[in-house]
């Protein structure tokens, strides 16, 4: 008896420890796919929607293992994403020296969302 109380115990300790590591790694794939959509937008207009099928794709993979927290911030940073690509303005040199310059780390409070749910 004891054999299988100590046999679930390390079953349902493993299992946890796959979810998080599958969680860490589909917060790191979003955090890398943002990076790069975000980096084109400065400098880009939209031109092709299908830049987002992975984020979006990686969005929804959230909606099955992420806290809801971190969904409201993966949203965010959607959106933020979308509003760059549409903001007329693409000269560097103004969007880093703007008023909006402080706002450029578009995935600082996903990140730390992310950490509070891997932390429990």
């Amino acid at each position: 008896m004891t054999t299988v109380v100590t046999l679930n115990a390390q079953e349902r300790a493993n299992q946890a420890a796959r979810t998080t590591a599958r969680r860490e790694n589909l917060y790191g794939e979003f955090i890398e796919e943002s990076s790069k959509l975000y980096t084109d937008a400065l400098v880009h207009e939209l031109g092709d929607m299908s830049k987002f099928v992975r984020l979006y794709a990686l969005q929804s993979k959230l909606r099955l293992f992420a806290s809801a927290t971190v969904l409201s911030q993966a949203d965010v940073v959607l959106q933020r994403i979308m509003e760059t690509y549409l903001n007329p303005q693409k000269d560097l040199q103004v969007i880093l020296n703007g008023p909006t310059a402080r706002d450029m780390d578009i995935l600082r409070s996903f990140s730390e969302a992310c950490r509070r749910d891997l932390n429990g």
